[in-house]
């Protein structure tokens, strides 16, 4: 396997084709799959391999070697290839103002997730899906020499080591100890298909940290699909033991949030757009700070603008039946009677 690449050779030995599950191997700067009826190329761009199943994936090879090219050029001229920068003086004004959203409960989910990983103290492998920047919380897994992380995306970033799609992640089964997804799961097509291979990719009793949209308005363009209520979050990961879940940012950022979006919704033009982005963010910031004392409450659990949740892999799914006791929100009164 190319050593050119972000990843490690331990990493590098897990890999395998996206498309038929074949091993792949390294041939003149490319990954190869060797199961000679499907043999698919697969370009390393910079370092970062891109395996993505085109058959499926809303993403095309091209397009991505085409973005990095844009990337690096921006790099050349000193300009930041991430997030888009501010360039009116209005966007700045928008830019500078308080933020409606507060994730509270990250940082210390993260900190569990890390010290159950490394009980006992061994090298873990964590697959990190939506990983080109670096989410709330991951830095605390970079301190720790025991844990290596695999930062994979569907587009380069900083932080991307993979461009992978997580429909059709491309490892073998039962390599990694675990897996963290934090606000991808509403932006892929099919949520329950990409859980399925998290928990494919899995060792048995490893680890696995999601956080996922609710009350959250559209906020992906065209990539945008789901939101998942609390139980509705467990049933997406029905085949994990659940170690821990709850409400990650309440209901005073989704109340925050209704509001900036209502304003929105009163003109498409950029310029009035960023007036009332930057007047949302100054009338209503202080919303998310009700969080602090309503984030742990049940009714959190069905007003809040999102969840998380922690498990480890079992072979055994939850039944419906139990499903609909896990229940915790504040409508226990509500229950339907058949």
């Amino acid at each position: 396997m190319r050593s050119g690449t972000k990843l490690s050779k331990v990493v590098q030995s897990m890999l395998r084709c996206p498309v038929c599950g074949g091993t792949i191997r390294d041939a003149d700067g490319q990954l190869v799959c060797e199961d000679i009826a499907c043999g698919t190329v697969y370009p390393i761009v910079d370092g970062v391999p891109v395996l993505l199943n085109e058959r499926s994936s809303l993403f095309s090879t091209q397009a991505l070697v085409r973005q990095s090219k844009v990337r690096n050029v921006l790099l050349r001229r000193g300009k930041t290839a991430g997030s888009p920068q501010p360039q009116s003086l209005l966007e700045k004004l928008e830019a500078s103002t308080p933020s409606i959203s507060r994730n509270i409960r990250s940082v210390g989910n993260v900190e569990r997730f890390a010290g159950l990983l490394t009980e006992p103290a061994t090298h873990s492998v964590v697959l990190v899906v939506g990983g080109r920047t670096l989410g709330k919380g991951i830095s605390l897994l970079l301190s720790h020499p025991s844990i290596e992380l695999v930062e994979s995306d569907v587009a380069f970033g900083p932080r991307t080591a993979l461009i992978c799609d997580a429909h059709d992640i491309p490892f073998e089964d039962g390599c990694f100890d675990g897996v963290i997804v934090q606000g991808v799961l509403e932006h892929v097509v099919d949520p329950a298909r990409c859980v399925t291979e998290m928990h494919r990719v899995l060792k048995v009793d490893a680890l696995v940290y999601a956080e996922t949209a609710f009350m959250q308005q559209v906020h992906g363009g065209r990539y945008d699909f789901a939101r998942f209520t609390h139980l509705g979050q467990r049933l997406l990961f029905r085949a994990f033991e659940e170690i821990e879940s709850g409400a990650l940012c309440g209901p005073g950022m989704a109340l925050a949030w209704a509001y900036r979006y209502l304003l929105l919704s009163f003109t498409e033009s950029r310029t009035g757009r960023a007036l009332l982005s930057a007047f949302a963010n100054l009338t209503a910031f202080w919303l998310k700070h009700l969080d602090d004392y309503l984030v742990r409450k049940p009714g959190a659990l069905d007003a809040a603008s999102a969840y998380y949740f922690m498990g480890r892999k079992r072979d055994l799914a939850v039944p419906d039946q139990d499903l609909v006791e896990l229940y915790r929100g504040a409508q226990l009164g509500c229950q339907h009677v058949p």
